[in-house]
């Protein structure tokens, strides 16, 4: 095919045409390149609108590069503990914001503040409570926070020293990875926060605080007590149960503690608090407290705490009490449901059965009726001078015959009764035997056993599934003997690991374990 001169002519201009565009297009973005360097060099990278910028990146958080280029932050500034009705959340972020513009500043809230909070902006606010019409992310925490660190500040705090935050990721650093996951510094002064050790034993249900003693580098902890701003890894952080609960402390610390984690408080840099007292009337500062204890309450039900030693030596109780139903219902075959959870006994319900037993052996002792301790009580006595941390009731037998001398027992057949102090005294509707309720609202109890003597054994009418319940020759009871249980003493069977073995069998005082094995076995190991 023959190519005409305009034809050639038309494809050389548009080949040209293409050149042109080419050349003119690459000289445009080599312009673009050298304005964005330029730009990179004469200031620092400003900080999202959403607040969530970062990522894990190498260097000191917000500091240009010797060559221009600014490297990632590496830590979220987040506000966790604040009250609805007075707070200063607006200020802490304009003031770590104004110091260190690049750091991400997250307030986080479990709804949405009454009156709403006024953040500068560069700071974001974090709704915890899942709203329908969102995405499950949106009210995650762990979405976002995109950085290596997470310095958790209370409310009312400011940044004065922009570069407190690298002596803290520093000291952190300078740890390797070891047991010290946590950094702390104090707010205002060294006596403002205290170090302590906490000891976290769930079979139990209970944590225990003790003071630590301080170091000349830092006291090294499992807990702390007061105002501190606090650094932790994002990572370490957010493999927690319940990373941002409240209240904070008790919350982060229960669960580092339980992972053997330490925390390290330093002794500077301080940070400086000019809110002081955070609330300004006495009325607030009522509501804070009000919502302080509520949200303990909540916090040590969640975890299954229910009785707490502090440093002082008091006791706070987060369980059952004589006003309210116990912390386990019916019990199934022998076994409670907190066996199922691998814990005992939960402290307050040994309480009220230690109350329980105490009361009804001082009614049974002045109305002059025998007593002894049966069963579990009197493996319990001999193992630990108290009830047995696993049992769920006391036994006790008692001589039929003497069951009119007492006023509490002798007219229990025609309805129970409800003593002075709150007991509450009946006819057990199991078989024929009484029982002592600790209250009308909570049915933790003791159980009497009325056994009589026939040619010398000690029987009964009735009997029951249980396998102590049996019979036994009276010379264990003559005489009874002295023996320390829950606090007081108590009378028990003379020869009591005859006793024992003849009701459970050989070596059941060496060798525990729960009422039922077949449902639940003792795991030896743990004691």
């Amino acid at each position: 095919m023959r190519i005409s001169l305009c034809q050639g002519l038309l494809t050389g201009a548009i080949v040209l045409n293409l050149l042109i565009l080419y050349y003119v297009s690459r000289a445009q973005q080599q312009m673009m390149e050298k304005r964005k360097e330029l730009g990179r060099g004469s200031r620092r990278v400003a900080l999202p609108a959403s607040g969530l910028g970062g990522g894990l990146a190498g260097g000191e958080p917000g500091v240009v590069g010797v060559e221009g280029h600014s490297r990632s932050p590496r830590v979220t500034v987040l506000l966790r503990e604040f009250e609805n009705f007075e707070n200063y959340v607006g200020d802490v972020a304009t003031s770590f914001l104004r110091q260190r513009p690049e750091l991400p500043f997250l307030a986080v809230a479990d709804s949405s503040p009454y009156p709403p909070l006024v953040l500068p902006e560069g700071a974001r606010l974090l709704i915890l409570t899942p709203s329908p019409d969102q995405s499950p992310q949106a009210h995650r925490p762990e979405f976002h926070v995109q950085t290596e660190f997470v310095l958790l500040v209370p409310d009312g705090v400011e940044l004065e020293q922009p570069r407190s935050i690298e002596r803290l990721i520093r000291e952190l650093e300078g740890e390797g990875g070891g047991p010290v996951r946590v950094v702390a510094a104090p707010v205002l002064a060294r006596s403002a926060v205290q170090c302590l050790h906490l000891r976290v034993n769930l079979r139990e249900w209970t944590a225990t605080y003790s003071p630590a003693a301080s170091g000349s580098s830092g006291s090294v902890c499992t807990a702390l007590q007061g105002d501190a701003v606090v650094l932790i890894r994002t990572e370490d952080l957010f493999n927690l149960s319940v990373p941002l609960g409240r209240p904070f402390f008790p919350s982060l610390f229960v669960q580092t503690a339980l992972r053997g984690w330490k925390v390290k408080l330093l002794e500077s840099p301080c940070f400086s608090a000019n809110h002081r007292p955070l609330y300004s009337s006495a009325h607030n500062q009522w509501k804070a407290d009000t919502r302080l204890k509520e949200a303990t309450g909540k916090l040590m039900k969640s975890f299954g705490l229910k009785r707490i030693l502090l440093p002082d030596g008091k006791e706070q109780w987060f369980g059952c009490s004589k006003e309210t139903p116990r912390c386990f219902g019916t019990v199934q075959e022998d076994t409670p449901d907190y066996l199922y959870l691998d814990r005992w006994t939960p402290p307050c319900c040994l309480r009220g059965l230690r109350e329980t037993a105490k009361y009804v052996i001082n009614i049974l002792e002045t109305s002059g009726v025998r007593y002894w301790l049966e069963g579990g009580a009197l493996l319990g006595a001999v193992r630990h001078q108290d009830i047995i941390p696993w049992d769920y009731d006391v036994d006790l037998g008692i001589y039929l015959e003497d069951i009119p001398n007492c006023d509490h027992l002798k007219n229990l057949d025609s309805g129970s009764l409800v003593d002075a102090n709150g007991y509450v005294w009946e006819r057990a509707v199991e078989g024929d035997f009484y029982r002592v309720q600790y209250s009308e609202a909570n049915h933790l109890h003791v159980d009497l056993w009325p056994f009589y003597a026939r040619n010398g054994v000690m029987t009964k009418d009735t009997w029951t599934e249980h396998k102590q319940d049996v019979e036994f020759p009276e010379h264990f009871l003559q005489p009874l003997v002295p023996m320390t249980f829950a606090g007081i003493a108590a009378f028990a069977p003379n020869n009591h690991r005859a006793f024992l073995e003849l009701k459970f069998g050989e070596g059941v005082i060496e060798n525990p374990q729960y009422p039922n094995p077949v449902k639940k076995r003792l795991d030896k190991s743990k004691l």
